[in-house]
């Protein structure tokens, strides 16, 4: 694995190095003691799987609060999105800064989002499968959430004219201080 810096302090992309042979290819996604050499949490206590049956689904942006914030490890195993995070730590020098990656199941990367962050992204072509390996249990009650095109961030999302946003997170609200 190669962990490439993001300009989101702590966030990392996770390129894999698959071993490639005539049956196809090998390669590790995640190894604790890789993660613990950069400095990375490395306690998965819960995976997810969102699978999108269609292009343009976009979910987001989503975090939990203390005690219970979590780290993700993120990648496509199925079609492709548009993964975006936005950096909502009050001490971070990145605060209130946003990236975006494109994850595909062909070009083996994974995104690390330290917590603290928010997190969301949109599917690029139906039926998308994204996995999440997350570092805190889900937590209803510490869920919260920031409407995807809160004017202080300015996200450039991909265009999508038939952009599908569950009620949930459309009812979410800008991000307040």
């Amino acid at each position: 694995m190669i962990f490439l810096e993001t300009k989101l302090k702590d966030a990392y992309i996770i390129q894999l190095q698959p071993i490639a042979d005539e049956r196809g290819f090998f390669s590790r996604t995640w190894c604790k003691n890789e993660f613990e050499k950069h400095g990375l949490k490395s306690e998965i206590v819960q995976c997810n799987l969102s699978y999108n049956e269609k292009k343009g689904t976009l979910r987001g942006m989503h975090y939990q609060v203390e005690p219970y914030r979590e780290t993700k490890l993120i990648r496509c195993i199925k079609g492709a999105f548009y993964d975006v995070i936005i950096d909502l730590r009050k001490k971070s020098h990145t605060y209130k800064q946003w990236i975006g990656v494109e994850l595909t199941e062909n070009n083996n990367k994974s995104l690390y989002v330290p917590e603290g962050f928010a997190h969301g992204f949109q599917t690029l072509v139906d039926d998308t499968y994204a996995f999440y390996q997350v570092t805190e249990f889900y937590t209803p009650g510490a869920e919260r959430g920031i409407r995807w095109n809160d004017p202080q961030f300015k996200i450039q999302w991909p265009e999508e004219k038939n952009r599908i946003i569950s009620a949930k997170d459309q009812s979410l609200g800008d991000y307040r201080l």
